[in-house]
């Protein structure tokens, strides 16, 4: 076993557990990502599969022209085969990747605004033609999306099937810091409270948050944490965190704690000049990410007035990605400090 080269890569790994499958006369193989954010009844997925007889069927979400550089592009033809299949592309490469999507049932003005068929990295493979290709057509192909998928397509039926609800890629810092706020909206465009169809954490047992004098505006506030006299906007506070008076949140994503301090060790801390886990008071932050376990001390300005893209501060406690400023995992942010 060594790390993952790419996605083919990290099943040919686990390939007997494919083989297993096809000793068990199970005809096909659902093949997910782990860094998107939706909700989708796979059951019509692999229905549509069935019926259209294809040994490949990709899932695939219109997309418009900001972001479409940012995917696996493909073309199809009025049978839903895919004909075409771009890892990226850039410049020409991408205009030549656009596609009249009212062929795909959309309406003029949603396929005047995505005009492009992106490929939401889940993979739906005939259990036998998954083997064949990861070890004897391709036994060196890495990557799904750039590799396998592209080359089987000139060879196999290759279906695209076509997508329509909430779907997010949040495999970057800026795509997760936007999909995570962007659950703070009214109304939000993917919420997890279908009563159908719910989405749950992993059960913590925590008791309630506890908030004093606060004001918490379009925010979502998790279990186990406690709030005093501060100004929470258009933020997310994860579990066990704590900010203290005067504090202020806008537009930011804290994932809380792992652990909780008592009251003693939080004083000892104190005495002792250094900063106990949480946000200290008068402490003010926009456009964050503060990762599990911080350590923010008080009247600390974190607000990247520079509009700076990007920065390496690891010996400091934070860096910056596409703006965003990241405090690290366990990381100190003195107090007074100003990023």
């Amino acid at each position: 076993m060594k790390w993952f080269q790419g996605t083919a890569d990290a099943v040919r790994q686990f390939i007997w557990l494919f083989e297993d499958a096809k000793l068990r006369d199970i005809e096909n193989i659902l093949i997910l990502s782990g860094d998107h954010l939706y909700r989708m009844d796979y059951m019509d997925f692999v229905q549509s599969h069935v019926d259209s007889g294809a040994d490949i069927s990709v899932s695939c979400v219109p997309m418009d022209d900001s972001r479409a550089s940012d995917f696996g592009l493909v073309k199809i033809d009025k049978e839903g085969r895919i004909c075409q299949f771009h890892e990226k592309p850039k410049g020409e490469s991408l205009r030549m990747m656009q596609v009249d999507t009212t062929v795909l049932g959309l309406a003029p003005e949603d396929a005047k605004n995505f005009p492009y068929i992106a490929s939401m990295g889940i993979y739906l493979f005939k259990t036998d033609v998954l083997l064949k290709l990861l070890r004897s057509k391709y036994p060196h192909a890495n990557d799904f999306g750039s590799e396998i998928i592209p080359l089987a397509a000139k060879e196999y039926n290759v279906q695209a099937y076509l997508f329509n609800g909430y779907w997010e890629d949040i495999g970057t810092i800026k795509s997760f810091y936007d999909a995570n706020l962007a659950l703070t909206d009214q109304p939000p465009k993917f919420h997890f409270y279908d009563p159908l169809k719910p989405i749950f954490t992993s059960p913590r047992f925590l008791p309630p948050t506890k908030m004093e004098k606060c004001r918490v505006v379009n925010s979502i506030i998790s279990h186990g944490s406690f709030l005093t006299e501060c100004n929470v906007e258009r933020s997310i506070v994860g579990i066990r965190s704590r900010l203290e008076y005067g504090a202020e949140l806008k537009d930011t994503m804290m994932m809380g704690a792992d652990y909780y301090q008592t009251e003693v060790e939080r004083a000892s801390f104190l005495a002792a000049g250094k900063v106990p886990v949480g946000v200290g008071a008068n402490t003010n932050i926009r456009n964050c990410i503060i990762d599990k376990n911080a350590k923010i001390g008080k009247n600390v300005v974190i607000a990247n007035t520079d509009n700076v893209e990007e920065a390496e501060r690891p010996s400091e406690g934070f860096y910056i990605r596409s703006g965003i400023t990241v405090v690290l995992k366990n990381g100190t942010i003195a107090d007074g400090s100003i990023i």
